[in-house]
């Protein structure tokens, strides 16, 4: 079932007895669990029917215990095992999951990983309850992602900010909702969230970042690179050249790619490299700058420069930042 179809019975009072909440995605599992938490109780029911237990100290019985039984002053009782991944008694639930308690919710927060759906536990939440697997969002889905996500808050985001955020954020959904949530609260509801919004209050320079890096590359704009690398070198937390070089590396991987794909329409590439058509668009332009010949040598300077960034033929005498430069010239020439 979609996280939000989920989400919206959730919020409407329309509750189940068991929910498996599992999954590589942690944000949509605790965003259910916070959900579940807020309409399963009154605020005066919680003190005496409200029970959160974590895995690593939880005891098999004792959860038995509490899921039978009955709740005081309340129609029903909520139970909520989180960071199930650490519980060892998982199969000691298999029983009550066949006969969930009429006066309980169970939910069970099992997250990072998927539970093994072979399991007789989860066949038996799925004929009494919820079972909901949390995927990480793909990549290429990201910046749509978040546009979406503005937008429920009462915000638009530019295709640049959006960017600037999925380089600077990565796939950590967590991370990137906690700071639009931040933004939500300086700027005025139906703002159009922009790169200065993004600069002035995430911390992240709209024109010093490796989103602009590899902007620079894509024209071989020699100077901006190169004055990209010097903020680099004076900033050594804005980026680190273990970050750089992966994301410069998947720039220069994705124009090779074009140039051997039959179909070079944004759409056809879009689709190819799994990114936005925004993205697309951009990089179709820069692979008019690189040849195969050029890329290959790219590629080979990269690898170079990824061994020394972790010690391996650096001898120590080059700082991060003279190997950037270093690096960057390569590049370009």
């Amino acid at each position: 079932m979609d996280h939000r179809l989920l989400l919206k019975e959730i919020n409407a009072g329309k509750l189940e007895k068991v929910y498996f909440l599992h999954g590589e995605e942690p944000y949509f599992i605790d965003q259910l669990t916070d959900a579940i938490q807020k309409v399963a109780l009154e605020e005066h029911e919680r003190d005496f029917n409200q029970v959160i237990l974590y895995g690593k100290d939880a005891e098999p019985l004792s959860l038995i215990s509490e899921l039978k039984g009955f709740p005081m002053m309340a129609a029903r009782k909520l139970i909520i095992l989180k960071e199930a991944q650490d519980f060892k008694g998982m199969d000691s639930l298999e029983n009550y999951a066949e006969q969930p308690s009429e006066t309980t919710i169970f939910v069970v927060n099992y997250k990072y990983k998927t539970y093994d759906s072979r399991k007789k536990l989860l066949k038996s939440v799925a004929k009494n309850g919820i079972v909901f697997k949390s995927d990480k969002v793909k990549e290429y889905q990201l910046a749509d992602w978040i546009q979406t996500y503005a937008k429920s808050t009462g915000f638009g985001i530019t295709s640049k900010a959006s960017m600037l955020l999925v380089e600077f954020l990565g796939n950590d959904l967590a991370r990137i909702v906690n700071e639009l949530d931040k933004l939500a609260i300086i700027l005025q509801p139906g703002t159009a969230i922009n790169d200065v919004h993004v600069e002035e209050n995430i911390g992240i320079s709209k024109d010093y970042n490796v989103f602009e890096l590899n902007n620079a590359l894509a024209v071989r704009d020699a100077l901006k690179a190169f004055r990209i690398a010097e903020y680099f070198a004076g900033n050594p937390n804005a980026g680190k050249l273990v970050v750089i070089i992966p994301t410069v590396f998947k720039f220069f991987t994705q124009l090779m790619r074009i140039h051997f794909l039959p179909n070079k329409s944004r759409e056809a590439i879009a689709s190819a490299l799994k990114v936005h058509p925004f993205a697309a668009g951009e990089l179709v332009n820069a692979s008019r700058n690189y040849n195969p010949k050029q890329l290959a040598h790219i590629v080979n300077v990269l690898h170079e420069y990824d061994l020394k960034s972790k010690g391996v033929g650096n001898t120590g005498a080059f700082t991060e930042g003279e190997l950037l430069k270093e690096m960057i010239f390569r590049i370009l020439h």
